[in-house]
């Protein structure tokens, strides 16, 4: 799998692996919203490509101070190959060349297999803070 910075390009494709996924899209998923975050972290958010197909993504945000992970997804039928670590590996260690010490990311509660994952690529659940959210436009 190769792995390069998403474009504006790609967003299709990217939605639909988000789809297949079972990824929660909202509103902040539109294509103009995933084209300020591509600008504000061109570096950060990137897509795997195998055989000139788009098999996965990951969106990382820095703020900063701290980085965010968004919306990682690999293709159903690919899941189980490691690619989700190997995206995760290549966004940690481009996260670590702009300094980042900390990094988080949302899991929904109910998502067991997602937080499994995590916990075995290195992340630790936190039970101390509740998360917070307010929309500010509709």
């Amino acid at each position: 799998m190769e792995i390069r910075e998403m474009k504006i390009e790609d967003y299709e494709q990217v939605y639909k692996l988000w789809k297949a996924t079972d990824i929660i899209i909202k509103r902040s998923d539109q294509k103009e919203e995933i084209l300020r975050m591509l600008k504000r972290n061109p570096y950060t958010c990137l897509v795997g490509i195998e055989k000139n197909e788009l098999i996965s993504v990951v969106l990382g945000g820095f703020d900063g101070r701290r980085g965010y992970v968004h919306h990682l997804a690999v293709k159903p039928e690919k899941q189980g190959e490691g690619l989700g670590k190997v995206m995760m590996k290549e966004l940690m260690k481009r996260f670590a060349d702009l300094k980042v010490i900390k990094v988080h990311l949302f899991v929904e509660e109910t998502n067991k297999e997602v937080k499994d994952f995590y916990r075995n690529i290195g992340f630790k659940e936190r039970t101390d803070l509740t998360d917070f959210s307010k929309t500010l436009i509709k």
